[in-house]
């Protein structure tokens, strides 16, 4: 079960302990790799949740995982998490520490949902556009495909959704025929 008070107590001291020694960057680019792990592979993340599997043979799979792809300081880290039986949030402890890399470089997520796959001139239009009329400042673009909302888009940055789907405008003619307000109006 996500415990996010962990996960966020073990990203700071991460993050403390790599500013300390000053490789804060290089166990940013571990802790993007990690994500990038957990994310494509539900195994990996099942692995690591499962009560079958010893926490010593879930070491020495992270370990091989992750064996030339991260700093020293991360793989310690990772061997700290399996001795202390919390190598289940690791997933949790990634998001915290890039939410809290982001809150401290001032880096804002913004999530851009599209019916189709959109060339990079168009999401760096959208970047921009986010960027002029939120003033965000720096902005990290992640992208994803959903063929459910048929056209247009969704965006949400800093807790903020804007829906100009096609799927929305639907839903939104259906609740309104469903009330039948216009016939209301005729009579």
């Amino acid at each position: 079960m996500p415990n996010p008070r962990l996960a966020n107590r073990y990203a700071k001291s991460l993050i403390e302990l790599a500013t300390e020694q000053g490789n804060l960057e290089a166990v940013y680019t571990d802790i993007k790799y990690l994500e990038a792990v957990c994310k494509n592979s539900k195994e990996f993340v099942n692995l690591l949740r499962s009560p079958i599997i010893k926490a010593d043979k879930k070491a020495q799979i992270i370990d091989a995982v992750t064996a030339g792809k991260v700093s020293e300081l991360t793989a310690k880290f990772n061997r700290l998490l399996a001795a202390k039986g919390r190598e289940n949030d690791l997933p949790e402890i990634v998001e915290a520490f890039i939410e809290q890399y982001n809150a401290i470089k001032g880096i804002h997520r913004v999530k851009l949902t599209t019916a189709v796959e959109i060339s990079d001139e168009i999401k760096n239009a959208i970047a921009a556009k986010a960027n002029s009329e939120a003033g965000l400042g720096t902005i990290e673009l992640e992208t994803k495909t959903d063929e459910s909302l048929i056209g247009g888009f969704v965006l949400e940055f800093n807790n903020n959704l804007v829906d100009a789907s096609i799927a929305r405008d639907l839903r939104d003619i259906k609740q309104q025929f469903s009330k039948n307000i216009y016939v209301k109006a005729l009579k």
